[in-house]
């Protein structure tokens, strides 16, 4: 059975700072809706992203801002970091963690900057809405092995997609150099590459 990561959810104490604070950011508004003045529902999704944040009245028994550690992936932490900073979230530097897994908790053994080998997984910043809720964002460029389901490949937005048939285009061209003949099914040996891009499986040649 398919379990699908839909929504989580962020306690707040000030419903319409929030719902300002996550739209100044570029998040898209898929809801706000009261049923009366005890309850209040209001979604908002970040741009790319399947699954979306929910807050409101009467929708958490946490604390507001106790979310901590809730990650966002970027495919560029640099832009990531100034475009947060254009509009409003006061991020932190970028910084990679001493050692080399994954980050402690806090801000415990940061190193400034990002990750020295540039290796995917491996450059954080973290920024903090109104509340005071923890969001991280990490750099993935290229996906381990095994970590998607090549049966479920998706591209977020128009953009992606163009990338992806960009670098299957230059794949395409040196696989038709070393094979010295045109290849017919290019769209075939197109699919497979970006499939298997996106899934960390290994590549057509």
């Amino acid at each position: 059975m398919d379990m699908k990561f839909e929504v989580v959810v962020v306690p707040v104490a000030d419903v319409d700072r929030a719902r300002d604070f996550y739209t100044a950011l570029g998040w898209r508004l898929d809801a706000d809706v009261a049923t009366d003045e005890h309850f209040r529902v209001v979604q908002v999704t970040p741009p790319g992203s399947p699954a979306s944040v929910i807050f409101g009245t009467s929708v958490s028994s946490q604390t507001p801002g106790s979310a901590q550690g809730l990650h966002l992936i970027v495919d560029d932490i640099g832009a990531a970091h100034d475009e947060l900073k254009r509009r409003g979230a006061d991020p932190t530097d970028v910084f990679h963690d001493a050692g080399g897994v994954f980050h402690h908790a806090g801000t415990d053994a940061r190193v400034p900057g990002p990750d020295p080998r540039r290796g995917s997984y491996g450059s954080f910043l973290s920024f903090s809405d109104p509340d005071g809720n923890g969001w991280m964002l990490q750099e993935i460029t290229t996906r381990l092995p095994g970590r998607l389901d090549p049966a479920t490949t998706v591209f977020a937005s128009a953009s992606d997609l163009a990338s992806a048939l960009r670098r299957a285009a230059v794949a395409h061209g040196e696989h038709e150099a070393r094979t010295d003949e045109e290849d017919q099914d290019w769209p075939d040996w197109y699919a497979r590459h970006m499939v298997s891009e996106q899934a960390g499986t290994e590549l057509p040649t």
